[in-house]
């Protein structure tokens, strides 16, 4: 039960089940002091949105960038219900913001963070033209609507992009 601890007006925090009492007395923990820990929790804020913002305008400079690339036109596809353009496009998407929620963990600043995007972008890239090898067709086949070469783009986009992300904790 060490787990439980709740904010202190004299110290830090108060663990309870040290202290076996719970509910603690009112005198250790009042309205006052929890708004302390809100005030206190909220500090965070401006630095989630920066970084929340910098990831989605990175996930968005990636789906530009990457359906720029390949042949095929993954959201008209999408918009015809082609289900294997949206599970080639879905795992890459995954196989870019893994590496990026590595970034945004591990970056020292938001340009850091953008530097490890943009890699996380080229690796992404990197994968489509190398998956392609040993399945030349690869965008033709996707555009008809077969799935194992989606599968195949997607879960190697998505591998590639969570070896990608342990690559980003140094």
């Amino acid at each position: 039960m060490a787990g439980f601890c709740f904010w202190g007006r004299d110290q830090d925090f108060i663990a309870l089940a040290s202290l076996n009492r719970y509910p603690p007395p009112a005198d250790e923990w009042s309205l006052h002091d929890g708004g302390t820990m809100i005030l206190q929790s909220l500090a965070g804020l401006p630095a989630f949105l920066v970084y929340f913002c910098t990831g989605l305008i990175a996930i968005v400079a990636y789906l530009f960038v990457y359906t720029r690339i390949t042949p095929h036109n993954e959201f008209q596809l999408i918009r015809d219900n082609e289900p294997a353009a949206a599970i080639a496009l879905g795992l890459s998407l995954l196989g870019f913001v893994a590496p990026l929620v590595s970034a945004i963990a591990h970056s020292a600043n938001v340009l850091d963070c953008l530097i490890w995007a943009t890699i996380a972008l080229i690796v992404q890239i990197v994968v489509f033209f190398l998956v392609k090898v040993p399945v030349p067709n690869l965008s033709a086949r996707i555009g008809a609507g077969e799935l194992a070469p989606a599968i195949w783009l997607g879960l190697s986009s998505l591998a590639a992009g969570l070896l990608n992300a342990a690559c980003m904790i140094y």
